[in-house]
């Protein structure tokens, strides 16, 4: 063994959360004893230190955002965020990050309690197999009216709830039957009959519901046409991508009056969402890139866009889906285009950038209070307390609307409730952020400073349901919608022609549409093609929420499958 001890590791410095204004301040204070050019140096030292202290946070959350995107987020909740304990002493934050003068938050209430462990949904109810095909079982032997054959002195009668099995069987997304047809050959003048198709039977091979199939297949749950045709392969139906293509293809001109009906109603409606996301058109020429922009804009322009629009106006919500080169406010300003000119300027909600507001047209701006929260979620690690006041401040605003919408409050009443309970909380977290300033205790150009100077530019407007009916807090409604789009992106990666991009928007407008109004999409596409002449006459009656109805008053024909 060797002779010499190791070396005792030097503990770790304690570490102190000083903030930079009292070291700049301690620094002044030796202008007394020190040379002009020694704290001309000690100065620089510290100016360099709060440097590096500013570039190592931006780093932090930098990386943050980077782990993010490539692992993902399970949730940005407060709870998950802030730590199992977090919560626990958010109405009385200390002065030290409220600011001297803060006072006390309202107090709380029944919803921030700790929430037990929610429980698993369990199994489906019967009722919840719409969509099964029902069947009636007769006992073989028994009959209403029969002797007991247990006590035989009873009589038998029939319960008014029968005893449900439920059996689920798996089939190919798109069947296939073979009608052989005899023909009949005349030997003398070799004239051929052949049997006619049984009833209901028609004339194409393809009916609407395989291309129904297909565009909820492809449009609704992004399944690339390729990986659909090794499907149905497998399940030896053959279905070629290139067949896929031409079936949805052909069926956009009729569903397309259906879906310039939902853009002109959209364009009715009181609040509108926007938002986009990148995407990809392979066969996209600069004349086409021209064409699609504005005199005014930039030609330069490179990218590519899916715009997601959200129309909502007495319970319903329109989605409308544009991809191509130009921003979700130019998007947003050819929807307006359709709205009548009588109408007040709508409310439109959307995140900060500039390229979502459109040039052209009034609209009441109201920003989306999610993405500025995020700006503190992301600095969870680096300033821990200051976000914990802040996401605790607004947890109990988003509490307040939880409420208004388990209640069902109209507008008017929505807008007393959020006066009176979140108008004060967002009045002391404004003061909070002008303390943070004003009293130096954070710097301006930090992480934490910039996320307060977001809120701080874009305050009316995050504040707007405070003021205005009707006002929604966040935009989280369209990046939900837009989430069809990137699906599709990251499972075909791109569309081919700008005309396979229209045909995309056709069926997922109609699809997400559908679905935001809980109807099925499958058997709404599938009504739409099968009465494609009513639907050109009056699409207004052919909407997702009112379709079913149009086709109880029209003489029974077709209908979709249950």
């Amino acid at each position: 063994m060797s002779g010499h001890k190791k070396r005792a590791r030097p503990a770790s410095p304690q570490r102190l959360a000083v903030p930079i204004t009292d070291i700049t301040a301690i620094v002044e204070r030796t202008r007394a004893v020190l040379s002009t050019e020694e704290h001309a140096a000690l100065r620089a030292a510290v100016d360099t230190l709060a440097l590096v202290q500013a570039e190592l946070q931006t780093k932090n959350a930098s990386l943050a955002r980077l782990r993010k995107m490539i692992f993902g987020a399970r949730t940005e909740k407060t709870r998950a965020v802030l730590g199992e304990n977090a919560g626990e002493d958010r109405h009385a934050p200390d002065t030290e990050a409220a600011g001297s003068d803060a006072t006390p938050l309202l107090p709380p209430d029944p919803s921030s309690s700790p929430k037990p462990k929610a429980p698993g949904h369990g199994r489906n109810a019967v009722s919840a197999y719409t969509g099964a095909e029902q069947v009636t079982v007769a006992h073989p032997d028994l009959h209403s009216g029969d002797a007991c054959p247990h006590c035989l002195e009873g009589t038998l009668y029939r319960q008014n709830e029968p005893a449900q099995l439920v059996r689920i069987t798996g089939m190919a997304p798109l069947s296939a039957t073979v009608y052989a047809c005899d023909r009949l050959r005349c030997h003398l003048c070799g004239e051929v009959t052949t049997a006619p198709a049984p009833e209901g039977v028609g004339p194409e091979k393809y009916d609407a519901t395989a291309t129904s199939m297909v565009g909820l297949l492809k449009y609704g749950a992004g399944l690339p046409f390729n990986r659909i045709e090794t499907l149905q392969a497998g399940m030896r139906i053959p279905l070629p991508a290139a067949t896929q293509w031409d079936l949805v293809r052909k069926a956009v001109p009729v569903l397309a009056p259906a879906h310039t009906e939902l853009l002109h109603q959209a364009a009715q409606a009181p609040v509108l969402y926007n938002d986009d996301t990148t995407m990809k058109v392979l066969k996209l020429t600069k004349a086409q890139r021209a064409a699609a922009l504005a005199d005014d804009a930039h030609t330069e322009r490179t990218g590519i866009f899916t715009s997601g629009i959200v129309a909502t106006e007495e319970g319903r919500q329109i989605a409308l889906f544009f991809t191509g080169v130009r921003h979700a406010g130019e998007n947003l300003a050819t929807v307006l285009a359709h709205r009548a000119a009588d109408l007040p300027a709508p409310i439109q909600m959307c995140d900060g950038l500039s390229r979502n507001a459109p040039s052209d047209f009034d609209t009441v701006m109201s920003s989306c209070l999610a993405h500025a929260r995020r700006k503190y979620v992301e600095l969870t690690e680096t300033f821990p307390e200051e976000v914990r006041f802040v996401l605790e401040t607004l947890r109990e605003v988003y509490g307040t609307e939880a409420r208004i919408q388990a209640e069902g409050l109209d507008p008017e009443p929505r807008l007393l409730r959020h006066q009176a309970e979140s108008a004060p909380r967002m009045a002391i977290l404004e003061q909070w952020m002008r303390t943070q300033f004003e009293e130096r205790r954070i710097e301006p150009n930090s992480t934490l400073g910039a996320a307060i100077r977001y809120m701080q530019k874009r305050w009316p407007e995050l504040t707007l349901f405070l003021r205005v009916p009707g006002a929604p807090l966040d935009n989280n409604v369209t990046e939900r919608v837009l989430k069809k789009a990137i699906l599709h992106r990251k499972n075909a990666l791109f569309y081919r022609t700008l005309n396979g991009a229209y045909v995309g928007d056709t069926f997922m407008s109609l699809i997400h549409t559908a679905e935001l109004n809980h109807v099925a999409p499958f058997e709404y596409l599938v009504a739409l093609q099968r009465h494609g002449d009513a639907v050109a006459a009056n699409p207004a009656d052919w909407m997702p929420w009112n379709y079913q109805a149009t086709l109880a008053q029209q003489n029974p024909g077709p209908e979709p499958p249950d």
